[in-house]
């Protein structure tokens, strides 16, 4: 599987599976049970998810190579397991299967869908040198899905807390993972708040946004938007937040920061496993 593996890597399948997901959850949140009614329409909705964030990642890689070489020279394409012809290949590829995906959902979906490639685009030529905003771009990409899936339901306003607490988090996390890079984002000139501030203010920056995804995660209990299976995995979530967070300001070193920005990962999956148990049970 060495080929076939290097190419399957490059679209981070763990982030692309959270991200169809993440749609299907929305559309649960706002639709409950009733979501199972269509079940072909939840099917394009996933290859959509799925889809974008695979040709995200892919071009991601694409224009990081270099910086990858410095930071992370075991990823694909600085490794030599992928060539960066076939990261544009599978990005123009994934992107053609996404949009079509969307298009076959509805109209507002594939608008939704052409919004988020142009910003995951732009965040991949030219947004991720600005630092901090291109964590607000590719935050803006994570907490799109929660959308798109009420989208589905038309049931828009309803997502919307559940997308803002996605947002939060991840942007914690991308601070976290500028402390990671640091040394390859320097040389590249990427301005992120760990190159321009330190490892401590983007520590404490990160653990700002983390905890504020753990305040914000009682809005949907507060407006009765999920039953009270919702609790216990977000609980585990806020924890799994809040000690992160006292970690990170504990240690902001390269490998903490990197355990820190693996874990929040994963965390970010439970929660998503709670927004669906708080809807569908």
């Amino acid at each position: 599987m060495g080929k076939l593996g290097a190419l399957i890597e490059i679209i981070r399948p763990v982030n692309s599976l959270m991200l169809g997901f993440s749609i299907l959850v929305g559309a649960a949140i706002t639709g409950g049970i009733t979501i199972l009614n269509d079940p072909i329409q939840l099917v394009y909705a996933f290859i959509t998810g799925f889809s974008m964030t695979g040709a995200s990642m892919a071009i991601n890689d694409y224009y990081d190579r270099e910086i990858d070489a410095i930071n992370e020279p075991q990823r694909p394409i600085p490794s030599g397991r992928v060539s960066p012809g076939e990261a544009v290949a599978i990005t123009a590829g994934l992107s053609v299967l996404g949009l079509a995906s969307s298009y076959l959902v509805s109209d507002i979906a594939f608008g939704i869908a052409v919004f988020s490639w142009v910003v995951m685009m732009n965040y991949s030529v030219w947004g991720k040198r600005t630092g901090f905003l291109g964590n607000l771009m590719v935050s803006t990409c994570i907490g799109l899905p929660f959308i798109y899936g009420g989208v589905i339901t038309g049931s828009f306003y309803a997502s919307l807390s559940f997308s803002l607490l996605a947002f939060l988090s991840n942007t914690g996390r991308e601070v976290t993972k500028g402390i990671v890079d640091i040394e390859g984002d320097s040389e590249a000139g990427i301005n992120t708040v760990a190159v321009r501030q330190g490892a401590k203010t983007a520590s404490i920056v990160a653990s700002a946004f983390f905890l504020g995804a753990v305040v914000s995660s009682v809005i949907p209990l507060y407006f009765g938007l999920v039953s009270i299976w919702y609790v216990p995995f977000v609980a585990l979530t806020d924890l799994g937040l809040i000690y992160s967070s006292y970690s990170l300001l504990k240690e902001p070193t390269r490998e903490n920061s990197r355990n820190v920005k693996n874990r929040i990962l994963y965390l970010m999956l439970v929660g998503l496993l709670g927004f669906a148990a708080g809807s569908l049970l």
